[in-house]
């Protein structure tokens, strides 16, 4: 039987024959993946690769691929948001599944492991700045997710149910969801250095995150909700904007992702890092280690 293929509308591709937004052609791309929201911190991560053999950019998406311990691994810039977030996961997904010659999906699927290494403000004073946090689960207050099919199979509805309960969302703003981390790389990233936490994930910086400067609220004790939430004795850890797009999107093209978290900001004491580089290098340094181990 003969596969549909995908329109040149849908499935955009360079001159060049790289996938558009990345420009990256299928060749170019590792099957393992760190992810982080800054062009400029591509190279904070492959300044410790032990060889680099392509790099490509386009707006805000930069790869490095190279490999680091003898293992192959490619960093791209994702750019901040949730819709980026459903730009480079569909764009890592096509390089790997899809075939760009005939258009066609593959008969035989790749998984790819995604790992994100972002910046994060905690809610609790537990978790205090320059600390290591990995997102065991994602809330999504962004809508993108629910722009797909088959999404029952991925949420957690009644964490997410919970959720709207007991911050009493306004469903104007969104309607939000809750998906886990995969359960393989939490393990293996976790460690004593590390805290397991519940992830807000946001549309964004100010208002969404509660921040005023000039433009008012229309909830102003929206983080004193976020911050009382409670289940199983657990509660939200931290706040940022890519974590469960991430984790949804991974799992409904059926790949593996985990979200790392450098915590800079606690918005419960009001303090920042003094030194967010280290501690982002830090992290990076870390991940890496984990990865290959």
């Amino acid at each position: 039987m003969q596969l549909e293929s995908i329109k040149s509308s849908e499935l955009i591709l360079t001159p060049e024959g790289k996938i558009y937004h990345l420009n990256l052609a299928p060749s170019e791309l590792a099957p393992t993946i760190i992810t982080v929201g800054d062009p400029g911190r591509v190279e904070m991560v492959s300044k410790y690769f032990d060889s680099i053999e392509v790099k490509a950019e386009h707006r805000e998406f930069k790869t490095h691929t190279g490999t680091y311990q003898g293992k192959r691994i490619s960093v791209v810039s994702t750019g901040i948001g949730p819709d980026n977030i459903d730009i480079v996961f569909n764009e890592l997904d096509a390089l790997v599944n899809i075939d760009f010659e005939n258009r066609t999906i593959k008969k035989k699927l790749t998984s790819l492991d995604i790992i994100r290494i972002g910046t994060s403000g905690s809610l609790t004073d537990e978790i205090e700045v320059d600390s290591f946090l990995i997102s065991a689960i994602g809330i999504g207050l962004d809508n993108v997710m629910h722009y797909y099919n088959d999404i029952d199979t991925i949420f957690e509805r009644d964490f997410a149910q919970k959720f709207i309960d007991h911050t009493q969302w306004n469903p104007d703003n969104s309607v939000p969801y809750a998906v886990k981390a995969d359960k393989s790389l939490l393990d293996k990233l976790a460690s004593e250095k590390t805290f397991k936490g519940i992830t807000i994930t946001n549309v964004g910086f100010y208002g969404p995150q509660g921040r005023v400067l000039r433009a008012r609220l229309r909830d102003e004790k929206l983080n004193e909700k976020l911050t009382s939430f409670r289940i199983d004795k657990k509660k939200i850890t931290n706040m940022e904007m890519e974590t469960a797009t991430m984790y949804g999107m991974s799992k409904l093209l059926g790949h593996s992702a985990i979200s790392m978290n450098a915590i800079i900001a606690n918005r419960a004491t009001g303090s920042f890092s003094k030194n967010s580089y280290k501690t982002i290098d830090e992290l990076i340094r870390y991940t890496l280690e984990k990865i290959v181990q």
